[in-house]
């Protein structure tokens, strides 16, 4: 970094320039930062040349076309060194590169505000500048805030940062923008004031890691404890702490790391690198890595600590409000004295009380008054709260986003993957995967289980009724295209959409049992168990059918028009999948479940014969295995989960029925598939008319 102190980042005399300065955020952001401290000298926005830019009740900064038109118009000694970045996703490397390129030299750190600034922009970006020698923070930093100079760039500090920020030993580094001014207030409430308030930004890639803002926190005599506010994703922390241990680090600090119970509830932290991936990137693996490097028990209050083992290291919070407390244990345990004598405690007085089970699982530390939700947000909350198997996913405006694909001018994704690296590195069926659950694959054999069920879906013969679909499609002189529609709109409940109540039975079975891996031999008793149960359940409603005089609801994907003939039965494509599992040594708990269900069936006398475990029962199997653990971690909803069974039977019948079409288009006569009138039967009489 070009930083080597703190105040490198930011200080007092330091002289600011904004892009985009006549944007919404932007323009209001600026104005309060001028009023606070006067350190911006001006900005620019596309055809906003000549324009002034109101700030305060009688004064203004001038606006510019573009950035070398800044340089151009203000003298040598207003320049700026610090240059904040409003453009939007698609403009910020271009900005970047026009700073680089007319401030050689000049410049020394760009704060870039905008989020959601793709991973390989963010990349080009931090080669550029570290090229250069120039610091970046960001992307999707809410600023910084230098409280002993009074100073600030970005929004950190809101509308009055004065009021929030009080000059102090406390640096504070957050991935949340708005957490440094909760953690700042907190810590005026127990007498501390702030030195630093920095927010990193928590896109996929931090362009100034915690690992290098420690460094300059270690150099600066003013701070004298160090406050974190962390979030899951990414292995940044992991990276500090390694650092700290090697370097001995000597700044007492508190930390608190959010995000668990978001994590229990798949209630998204909102921030795009906020997203668990891989080991060591969630909130739970962070409070462990943080736990075992601070060397003492989460704090709680009134807790005390032997005289023979302080936390010297510091302390983690397992509730933020903790903090004012912590750090008046934490000063008093070193010796130190606060920055203030007189201060207020903040007491919270939360709505979230009543909480069902969710509540049992909260630290008590958590669970705070009496408070009385009014409505409708108690209604709400205890419906949102309420225990379910799989994620409850939150409802949003979803007219222009997606969190399935992306693309930002050069790079299509899925769910935040290049495309053109999966096509490089991975197959259709790991594509599809990732495309369908939102995650890729956890197990190497599952795409190949996928491409399984892809084949087998395609066909079952030219007198099935998606084929004659698009056979029927081709005889009347479609295009492929229609053919394909035709097959889709030929699949329905009883061929091929009933893979989605396999899933339902299933979901049923299995939801918050023991079985959290689908491929673990040790749970062959319960799926035994189960299968036992379900055939037990499903004579006694075939029994009560009888009675009533109603139909009996068949067991679904069991048994076939075709292979029902024997006293065992076989799908033969459901058996290639079978054993290409026994070949390659996995076990599948959710097709043994449908094998053994066959089996207790004929045993308790629902049915004569072993029935055919089907094509659509072996699809919906794989792919359930496939969401399983996603479900059992709230990542997926189950009704996801039965779509897809539905939709991979479909997927690969449609293809089938292309190649159905262009046979039938090479082959076949206009018209052929008509049924001529000889063979059709009227089943009511003719009348004359009236």
């Amino acid at each position: 970094m070009r930083a080597t102190k703190l105040t490198d980042i930011l200080r007092r005399g330091d002289r600011v320039a904004v892009s985009n300065i006549t944007g919404r955020e932007a323009s209001k952001v600026t104005d309060i930062s001028q009023r606070y401290c006067g350190n911006i000298v001006g900005g620019w926005a596309l055809g906003k040349g000549g324009d002034q830019l109101p700030v305060g009740p009688d004064s203004s900064l001038p606006v510019f076309a573009d950035y070398a038109d800044l340089l151009e118009h203000l003298p040598p000694e207003q320049h700026p060194n610090k240059i904040v970045i409003y453009s939007p996703p698609e403009a910020v490397y271009g900005e970047v590169k026009n700073v680089v390129k007319f401030s050689r030299g000049a410049v020394e750190t760009i704060f870039i505000i905008t989020e959601n600034v793709s991973i390989e922009v963010s990349a080009k970006i931090y080669k550029l500048c570290r090229a250069e020698n120039i610091d970046v923070l960001g992307c999707n930093t809410l600023g910084v805030i230098n409280a002993t100079e009074h100073v600030r760039v970005g929004a950190v500090g809101g509308d009055a940062p004065e009021e929030t920020f009080h000059p102090g030993s406390a640096t504070i580094i957050s991935n949340s923008g708005n957490m440094v001014n909760t953690m700042a207030s907190y810590l005026y409430g127990a007498g501390i004031g702030t030195r630093f308030g920095i927010s990193t930004g928590k896109d996929q890639l931090i362009l100034t890691p915690l690992r290098d803002l420690l460094e300059l926190v270690l150099a600066d005599e003013l701070t004298q404890l160090l406050v974190l506010y962390v979030e899951p994703g990414g292995l940044y922390e992991q990276i500090a702490i390694q650092w700290m241990r090697e370097v001995n680090f000597s700044k007492p600090m508190i930390v608190y790391v959010g995000g668990e119970v978001a994590e229990r509830c798949n209630v998204s932290l909102g921030h795009a690198g906020a997203v668990v991936e891989g080991a060591g990137t969630s909130a739970r693996d962070k409070k462990a890595l943080f736990d075992d490097y601070l060397q003492a028990p989460p704090f709680a209050p009134g807790m005390t600590f032997p005289p023979d083992r302080p936390p010297l290291r510091g302390l983690r919070l397992e509730a933020l409000h903790d903090l004012p407390e912590a750090a008046r244990v934490l000063y008093d345990i070193l010796g130190r004295e606060r920055d203030y004598r007189h201060y207020h405690p903040l007491r919270l007085n939360p709505w979230l009380k009543n909480m069902g089970r969710l509540g049992t699982r909260l630290p008590p530390a958590l669970v705070l008054g009496e408070g009385v939700i009014p409505s409708p947000y108690k209604e709400q909350i205890e419906e949102f709260h309420r225990t379910q198997f799989g994620r409850l996913p939150a409802r949003r405006d979803m007219r222009n986003a997606s969190h399935a694909s992306s693309n930002d001018g050069a790079t299509p994704r899925i769910y935040g993957r290049s495309v053109l690296r999966l096509m490089d590195t991975r197959s259709f069926a790991y594509s599809l995967i990732l495309a369908w659950t939102g995650y890729p694959p956890s197990r190497d054999f599952e795409p190949q289980l996928v491409e399984k069920t892809l084949v087998a879906a395609m066909t079952n013969g030219p007198g099935t009724i998606s084929a004659q679909a698009a056979k029927l499609s081709a005889s009347a002189g479609n295009s492929p295209h229609v053919a394909m529609i035709a097959t889709l709109a030929a699949i329905g409940e009883v061929h091929g959409g009933n893979g989605k109540e396999a899933v339902s039975l299933m979901v049923d079975r299995f939801a918050n049992s023991e079985l959290t891996n689908p491929y673990d031999p040790a749970r062959r008793e319960l799926v035994e168990q189960k299968a036992r149960q379900a055939a037990t359940e499903i004579l006694r409603r075939k029994r009560a059918a009888a009675e009533q005089d109603v139909p009996f609801q068949r067991v679904p994907c069991l048994g076939h028009p075709v292979y029902r003939t024997e006293e065992v039965n076989y799908d033969p494509r459901e058996q290639v999948i079978a054993r290409f599992l026994e070949q390659i040594g996995v076990y599948h708990a959710f097709l043994d479940f449908y094998h053994r269900l066959a089996f207790a069936m004929r045993q308790v006398g629902v049915t004569r014969n072993v029935l055919a475990v089907n094509v659509d029962a072996a699809i919906a199997c794989v792919w359930l295995g496939i969401c399983w653990p996603l479900l059992c971690e709230k990542k997926l909803s189950v009704e996801r989960a039965k779509n897809i069974a539905v939709a991979a039977f479909a997927l690969g019948r449609v293809a089938g029925g292309a190649s159905e079409y262009f046979d039938h288009a090479d082959f076949g006569e206009p018209m052929d598939m008509r049924i001529p009138v000889a063979e059709c039967v009227a089943l009511t009489p003719y009348t004359e008319e009236a």
